[in-house]
């Protein structure tokens, strides 16, 4: 080879690589970038903030069911306040899992519940935090006379809760402090709220029941747990005579996941809009013909929620947003557990002798594609899977297992640890784990 030839492919090379250094360092400055780089830069920016506000503040016109259908603002109120009953105190709304939002709180406020100078049993100062909307995933509605109206919920009410950045003797660590989006609020025990309103007849018609069966089945559910079917197929009961309903799931980590319920049904913004319409009861459209399957769901299809179109259509207008702001939600990662010998062991274990990373692909932890399971692939009974279109369960994501891990494993908890998880694969596939590989597994999955 000539040497001009040499010099010249070096110079080429050289070119080439300080080149995309130099395009490197241009994506990298996001704040020069032009014409239609940028408006795609504002774009995800407007997006992630409209979204976050919808995700935590929008009620989709949900009032007009929880206030106006079920008055639950009356059970809230209590009837020193123009309600019913003995009205709910902010001790026993946290006592159901309902969170406070630290940052609304005025400084008075703060220093007065730090003091133990705010009354925690006065249904009066659950109405304040309303007014402040200082209570997560609810929102109060206030007439000209002060006095609540109604209620509307928002996402966060589930799929949100806070950290522990707030506590005094009188409250312990996690019932006040900053928003958590996308962390299931597994300490919520939405049955009994709904239960304690002052009618649940809605529910009755709809299912063709009576108040009193309705309300057993919602307390039925327990903490950290919510039937969404039930109005779709009237089921309220497993085979067993255990509850139906099934854990909230994270709505973190969700970027490049197919599928985003336990049974599939849809990706995330087809469940956000499907939930907005018929669980959180907003006004506004959905298009979903499975659902006029009258064997699978009788309920749904005799209702018309195969094709729903409200005359003020409160929802639909706010998915894309709400989409990209839950897709930008990372799963969070654990505190103060470094990645040691055992978690590389379980890792090893993970993509080899144990066979989980067939499914749970690295970095997604679930399969790119359609990501859905039979039963019997699987190893557990089919009775959630038999409730959704397709019979198949989801390959859940493992990324921020540590906050998931509240009320068990799998759809409805059945598994309490993780252990218990991977000693069910070990018989499933008969692996042959010893218990110490087990535990390197669990180690693993826990630091994602």
């Amino acid at each position: 080879m000539k040497a001009s030839t040499y010099l010249a492919g070096l110079t080429f090379v050289g070119l080439f690589f300080l080149g995309g250094l130099l395009s490197a360092d241009r994506d990298d400055r996001d704040e020069q970038l032009k014409g239609n780089d940028a408006q795609v830069r504002d774009h995800a920016a407007a997006a992630v903030r409209d979204g976050r506000r919808i995700f935590r503040f929008d009620t989709f016109g949900s009032e007009a069911f929880w206030g106006g259908a079920l008055r639950l603002h009356q059970t809230i109120a209590g009837a020193a306040n123009g309600g019913v009953g003995p009205g709910l105190s902010p001790r026993q709304a946290l006592s159901l899992g309902l969170r406070v939002d630290a940052e609304a709180l005025p400084q008075d406020l703060v220093n007065g519940v730090r003091q133990g100078a705010v009354n925690l049993d006065d249904p009066a100062t659950t109405l304040a935090l309303l007014k402040l909307d200082a209570v997560v995933g609810l929102k109060g509605i206030f007439g000209q006379d002060e006095k609540i109206s109604a209620v509307g919920i928002q996402c966060a009410l589930c799929h949100s809760t806070v950290d522990s950045s707030f506590s005094t003797d009188a409250i312990p660590p996690g019932n006040i402090g900053n928003r958590l989006d996308g962390w299931p609020n597994r300490d919520l025990n939405v049955g009994a709220i709904i239960a304690s309103a002052p009618t649940v007849k809605p529910f009755a018609d709809l299912l063709g029941t009576d108040e009193a069966a309705v309300r057993r089945a919602l307390m039925s559910w327990g903490p950290g747990k919510f039937d969404a079917e039930l109005n779709l197929d009237g089921k309220a009961f497993r085979p067993d005579g255990k509850s139906a309903a099934t854990l909230i799931p994270a709505a973190f980590g969700l970027a490049g996941i197919s599928q985003h319920t336990y049974t599939g049904w849809g990706g995330v913004s087809h469940w956000n809009a499907f939930v907005a319409n018929f669980e959180m009861g907003g006004s506004g459209t959905f298009w979903d013909p499975r659902l006029n399957d009258a064997t699978k769901f009788p309920i749904a299809a005799k209702a018309g929620f195969g094709n729903r179109r409200s005359a003020k259509d409160l929802i639909t207008s706010k998915l894309a947003a709400l989409h990209v702001y839950q897709l930008a939600i990372p799963a969070p990662r654990p505190d103060g557990n470094p990645f040691d010998g055992r978690a590389k062991r379980g890792e090893d274990l993970f993509n080899g002798k144990a066979k989980c990373g067939v499914c749970h692909v690295p970095p997604l932890y679930t399969e790119p594609g359609w990501n859905m399971h039979t039963p019997e692939e699987i190893g557990i009974d089919g009775f959630q899977a038999g409730r959704s279109p397709d019979g198949r369960y989801r390959t859940t994501p493992l990324s921020g297992m540590v906050a998931k891990q509240k009320g068990g494993f799998y759809h409805d908890g059945r598994f309490a640890t993780l252990l218990d998880v991977m000693n069910h694969y070990d018989r499933q596939f008969s692996l042959g784990l010893s218990d110490d590989e087990k535990r390197d597994l669990v180690v693993f999955v826990g630091s994602l």
